[in-house]
């Protein structure tokens, strides 16, 4: 198949998200027919037919491949980019267009859900950059598995919120209102997992509530984190008493956790994770199995970038 260089392949999964974003889906096309984009869009039929249909797409010779979603969709597409037998993948040009309900990584580079034309325009303009991504390795009993994430790995209760999160989204609707709901619940009970990890030579053990491993900003919990370094950001959080929870929260909302007392936080370019028990895993809202070890690191300037000028 011979694609036109300049023409879009589009990936929207039109069962994510909530009704307002189907609608903003139809204003998207109407807004890049009058621009004149050329474009071919695909409908993935859910959880994991984009990683599937990014491949697909890579394959037939597309050199822009846009992601109309969140963070998790635009994950499936980093990886089934990368995937692919594409001989030039690495220079794919990625696109973003934030249609879903977490939007964490698109909000990094100043893409607002609700500007979606300021989106197309960049995509329009097709400044690239080069960027890292991060990496997620472990058995899963028959095989090594290795995953890609732009965003962060969260192990314990980071994780558990975007499960709970994914669970009650449905039933509010509202990202916002999902997303506190969680956060409150599992943040009240302040459960603790026996971990053990390494981080630049230095062996942790012991009762941690969450660990957050960011490429880039980690959901407001590795705010320093940037894709461009060559460097994993690394918060770990212990055990919080009542009024410390307040003051993480503030400090969260403000992008300052980081200053908070019960948080270590380190740079480095691997994290081994030996164990930690029972501890939910998450890669930029994807779950993964709760599979010990992991091993994560950091894969400087692998992919190819749209981002505003």
């Amino acid at each position: 198949m011979s694609v036109d260089s300049g023409k879009w392949g589009i990936i929207y999964n039109p069962k994510a998200g909530t009704r307002k974003a189907h609608k903003r889906w139809q204003e998207i096309k109407e807004y890049m027919d009058s621009k004149g984009v050329s474009y071919d869009y695909v409908q993935s039929e859910g959880f994991g037919s984009v990683e599937r249909l990014a491949g697909i797409l890579a394959n037939n010779g597309y050199q822009t491949i846009v992601v109309v979603g969140g963070d998790g969709a635009l994950n499936d597409a980093l990886n089934g980019i990368l995937a692919s037998n594409a001989e030039n993948k690495h220079d794919i040009a990625i696109g973003i267009i934030p249609n879903g309900i977490g939007n964490d990584f698109a909000r990094y580079w100043g893409l607002d859900i609700e500007e979606y034309k300021a989106a197309v325009d960049c995509i329009i303009n097709h400044r690239k950059k080069k960027v890292d991504i991060g990496y997620c390795q472990y058995y899963n009993g028959k095989k090594h598995v290795r995953r890609f994430f732009l965003n962060a790995v969260n192990i314990g209760l980071g994780a558990r919120i975007v499960k709970v999160t994914d669970q009650t989204k449905r039933f509010w609707g509202v990202k916002f209102i999902s997303y506190f709901t969680a956060f409150f619940l599992l943040f009240f009970e302040r459960k603790l997992y026996r971990m053990h990890l390494q981080i630049n030579g230095e062996n942790i053990k012991g009762r941690i509530m969450t660990i957050c491993v960011g490429n880039a900003s980690g959901y407001g919990q590795t705010p320093s984190a940037v894709p461009y370094n060559g460097w994993l950001d690394v918060t770990i959080i212990h055990r919080l008493q009542l009024l410390q929870i307040f003051t993480g929260i503030w400090l969260l909302i403000r992008g300052r956790i980081l200053n908070h007392e019960q948080v270590r936080i380190y740079r480095t370019k691997k994290v081994k994770v030996f164990r930690a028990r029972s501890a939910s895993v998450d890669l930029d809202g994807r779950l993964l199995p709760k599979q010990f070890p992991i091993e994560i690191g950091i894969k400087p300037e692998l992919i190819t970038l749209i981002i505003p000028k």
